[in-house]
C-alpha cells in the first residue's frame, strides 16, 4: 500500500509541475529559449561545532556557477550565507545575505545584492519528505533601488526501496516582485523553476543531486519572457 501511495505522489507532482511550465508557456507573449548549466554546493551544520551550548544555532554555507548561450557562456554567479535558529527538529529560521555578480550577453554587467530572513520546514511522511522555505528578499539592484521579492519552494524527495540511497527529486519555487523598479521591472510575478531528477546519499551527511531544471522568466514589462532548460549538478554537505 505504502509503495501505491508512494508512486501516486510521484506522478502527481509530475504532472503538476508539469502543467505549470505549459501554462507559462501558453500565457508569454514572445517567448525565448536558450540550454545551460547550473552548478551548486551547499553546506549546512550546527554551530555546536564551535561551542556546545550553541547546538540551536544553524550555518548555511552556499555556491553556484551558472551557465547559457547552450553552455559556453557564463552569466552568473552566487554566493550566499546565512546563521540560523532550529525552532524544532523540522523548523528553522534564517537570516541571510546573497551576492549575485550577473554578466547577460549583450548586456551590462550587474552586481546585485539580497538580504532575506527565511523559514524551513521538513515533513517527514511514508510517501517521502517534503520540504518548505519561505524566503523574502530585499534585493539591492543598481543605484539607490530596493526590490521586495518573496519566493516559495516546495520540494519531495523519494528514497527507492529497491536502493534507499537513491532518491527521486522534484521541487517546484515560485518568485514574486512586490514593488515596481526601473532595473526590476513591474510589480507582479517573476520567475517560476521546476527541477526533477535523482539523488544519491553517500552517507548521512553529503548527497548529490542531478536532473532538468526549467527556469521561466518574466521581463520587466510582463510582456516577453525567456525560459532556460538546464542541466543542473548539486553537492549537498551536513557538518
Amino acid at each position: 500500500m505504502n509503495h501505491k501511495i508512494s508512486r501516486f505522489f510521484c506522478v502527481k507532482i509530475l504532472i503538476l509541475l508539469g502543467l505549470v511550465s505549459s501554462l507559462q508557456s501558453v500565457l508569454a507573449g514572445e517567448l525565448a529559449e536558450d540550454t545551460g548549466a547550473w552548478l551548486q554546493i551547499v553546506g549546512e551544520g550546527s554551530l555546536a561545532v564551535l561551542d556546545p551550548k550553541w547546538e540551536k544555532g544553524r550555518v548555511w554555507l552556499e555556491g553556484q556557477s551558472r551557465f547559457d548561450g547552450n553552455w559556453e557562456h557564463w552569466y552568473q554567479g552566487m554566493v550566499r550565507t546565512a546563521v540560523g535558529y532550529s525552532l524544532s527538529d523540522r523548523a528553522t529560521i534564517w537570516a541571510g545575505y546573497t551576492w549575485l555578480p550577473t554578466q547577460n550577453i549583450g548586456k551590462s554587467y550587474i552586481s546585485q545584492q539580497d538580504v532575506w530572513p527565511a523559514f524551513r520546514y521538513i515533513l517527514p511522511t511514508d510517501s517521502g519528505t517534503f520540504t518548505f522555505r519561505t524566503m523574502w528578499e530585499t534585493n539591492f539592484l543598481r543605484g539607490d533601488q530596493v526590490r521586495e521579492r518573496p519566493r516559495q519552494m516546495i520540494k519531495f524527495m523519494h528514497p527507492f526501496e529497491f536502493e534507499p540511497r537513491l532518491s527521486f527529486i522534484a521541487w517546484d519555487e515560485a518568485f514574486y516582485r512586490v514593488n515596481t523598479t526601473t532595473w526590476g521591472g513591474k510589480s507582479g510575478f517573476d520567475q517560476n523553476r521546476v527541477f526533477g531528477g535523482l539523488g544519491w546519499s553517500f552517507n548521512k551527511n553529503v548527497r548529490a543531486e542531478l536532473g532538468y531544471l526549467n527556469q521561466y522568466i518574466d521581463d520587466a514589462s510582463h510582456r516577453n519572457a525567456t525560459m532556460h532548460h538546464l542541466g543542473m549538478a548539486s553537492l549537498f554537505i551536513n557538518f
